[in-house]
């Protein structure tokens, strides 16, 4: 346990001194959350513009963290030879894995809490009404967001490759989820397309619990199961 505490926090040091990693897990999503709450009008169904933002933003600070940054991290080391090296230690893919999520993970924790200590302050924001069903969802898109990311870092080579093709899956997710688009606003057909992607369980649970909803468990099921089929491959797709 010591031996993860400790690499752990080495991880967030790096990540944290990296300029385009802390922007855009930290400063952008603040900025798109001031250019959201420009036009402060209810959503569609009455709902508060800011009580339904910060809760899709705050997948996307997850999202961004579990499906750029941490497989890049992963996959930069492996074609610098740090995981080659790490071989020769007492490291196991275990360590590994459990280390780099929970350093992005807490990156996650940082933009959150930004973005929820600028709604609180600025705009308004209402309280969690669900609080735990609130954490559990936040808890269970870190776990299936982050199992996804591993996964990528595993399997692509090198750290340019793994930010392509994190990019390629993370925006997409965003858009046609509702990180970044209220779900009221999106057509059927998007919304039908946006509810097979990883990131829509963990966007209607966050939001259901902020305003006070049970939690499906249907929803945090699949995300339980995103989690441990994306580890899981990602633990055999492990190479050094």
């Amino acid at each position: 346990m010591k031996g993860i505490t400790n690499v752990t926090a080495v991880e967030l040091k790096l990540i944290m001194r990296d300029p385009m990693s802390a922007f855009f897990a930290l400063a952008f999503p603040a900025i798109m959350l001031w250019v959201k709450m420009r036009n402060d009008r209810p959503l569609p169904g009455g709902l508060p513009a800011i009580d339904g933002t910060v809760p899709m933003l705050i997948v996307f600070v997850i999202g961004l963290a579990a499906l750029t940054i941490l497989p890049a991290t992963l996959a930069g080391y492996r074609e610098r030879r740090v995981l080659k090296r790490l071989r020769a230690t007492p490291a196991t893919p275990t360590l590994i894995f459990s280390s780099q999520w929970a350093a992005h993970t807490l990156l996650a924790v940082i933009g959150t809490a930004l973005l929820v200590g600028i709604g609180l302050a600025v705009y308004g924001l209402r309280t969690p009404g669900n609080l735990g069903g609130v954490l559990l969802a936040w808890l269970l898109g870190a776990l299936s967001l982050g199992a996804i990311g591993l996964l990528i870092g595993a399997l692509v080579p090198g750290g340019r490759t793994a930010t392509v093709v994190g990019l390629s899956l993370f925006f997409p997710m965003a858009f046609l989820s509702g990180a970044i688009i209220p779900r009221e606003t999106m057509g059927g057909s998007m919304r039908a397309i946006g509810d097979l992607t990883p990131m829509a369980p963990a966007v209607q649970a966050l939001r259901d619990g902020w305003v006070g909803n049970p939690v499906s468990p249907l929803t945090l099921g699949i995300m339980v199961a995103i989690c441990l089929v994306a580890g899981g491959v990602a633990v055999k797709a492990f190479r050094w």
